[in-house]
């Protein structure tokens, strides 16, 4: 069976930092490209970061400069290293690990919120 894990979110002040993990099992993780996605209240998800699986990363302009996503093959985990944290990038965080249509798997989501 399929999981991802996502866990690290937590509250936390303006400026403060965290990390986010997303455990994988159940699949060949080293073939997977991870993407990190957020959604706010009433907002649409968006895309936030992006790893491949050769390690090149990609990230979105709100966050471009503070974030940082990386992974451990050899742990099956996605890390995401979110440092100046601002009230905005409050959200529910979820990765995603996608090979193409038919190997495309989700986590439940970790709530981060940057809150004074």
């Amino acid at each position: 069976q399929v999981q991802l894990v996502e866990s690290g979110g937590d509250l936390v002040q303006p400026g403060g930092s965290l990390r986010l993990s997303c455990a994988a099992s159940g699949i060949a993780f080293s073939i997977y490209t991870i993407y990190w996605y957020r959604q706010a209240p009433g907002k649409q998800r968006e895309l936030v970061a992006t790893i491949t699986t050769g390690g090149n990363t990609n990230y979105a302009d709100s966050v471009k400069g503070r974030f940082t996503v990386s992974r451990d093959n050899a742990k099956n985990t996605v890390y995401l290293q979110m440092n100046k944290l601002k009230p905005e990038d409050t959200a529910v965080y979820y990765c995603n690990a996608r090979v193409n249509s038919m190997a495309d798997y989700w986590g439940q989501g970790t709530q981060v919120t940057v809150s004074s």
